[in-house]
């Protein structure tokens, strides 16, 4: 039965209900492009790259959740120049919605790309989703983020993908959305350098891809 009220879905439910594929054990063309991504810092980037990593692997277990994103994630954005932009805005704790297949769909995003006016977000291109903890992580983070794509989807009726980010403490995935199928890379550990290096080479990639491909 459809829901036009909101609810708090699973990422199983929103498989079942919404009719996804999810692609398991390879990468999408797209996702593939997107992890096929290369970085040499310069020496200023270097120099907070070396700040990050000490800090996140001498604290990050013990970070609470406002603490995981003051002190890492935020400089971290910074780092790969994703804190606004030509042409798009970046918005924190923003509740966006849509109905999608007749399902009523609602969340928060934590961080979010998209094309707006002031504090409006009108075209979402990338979420950031639930910056929890390393310990005592709550709610179903996968489920949040696949909604917040999908709404955005929903939103830009444009056929373009959708990119995501879920991090749940020290791990990071990256997610495609495109039509009804959906694709989640490997996680990758902040606390080792060399996956700490490789988030970054993503997280500029897309900065690329928003400039080149999605903005309208």
């Amino acid at each position: 039965m459809k829901q036009n009220k909101e609810q708090n879905y699973t990422e199983a439910e929103l498989v079942l209900n919404l009719t996804l594929d999810k692609i398991k054990l390879t990468h999408t063309p797209t996702m593939a492009t997107w992890l096929d991504a290369q970085v040499i810092l310069n020496p200023s980037e270097q120099i907070l790259f070396d700040k990050l990593w000490l800090r996140a692997k001498k604290d990050i277990e013990s970070w609470q959740e406002e603490e995981l994103k003051v002190k890492f994630i935020a400089p971290l954005l910074e780092l790969c120049d994703l804190i606004d932009g030509q042409g798009y805005e970046t918005y924190l704790e923003k509740t966006i919605s849509a109905t999608v297949d007749g399902y009523f769909l609602k969340t928060k995003a934590d961080f979010m790309i998209s094309k707006g006016i002031m504090d409006k977000p009108l075209r979402p291109y990338f979420h950031v989703q639930e910056w929890k903890p390393h310990k005592k992580p709550t709610g179903d983070s996968m489920a949040q983020l696949l909604e917040g794509m999908l709404i955005a989807q929903a939103l830009n009726e444009d056929g373009l993908p959708i990119y995501g980010c879920e991090v749940v403490g020290k791990q990071w995935s990256f997610t495609v959305l495109e039509g009804k199928q959906y694709c989640t890379s490997e996680s990758f550990n902040v606390t080792k350098k060399d996956e700490l290096l490789q988030v970054i080479a993503i997280l500029k990639k897309f900065r690329e891809i928003l400039i080149t491909k999605l903005l309208r």
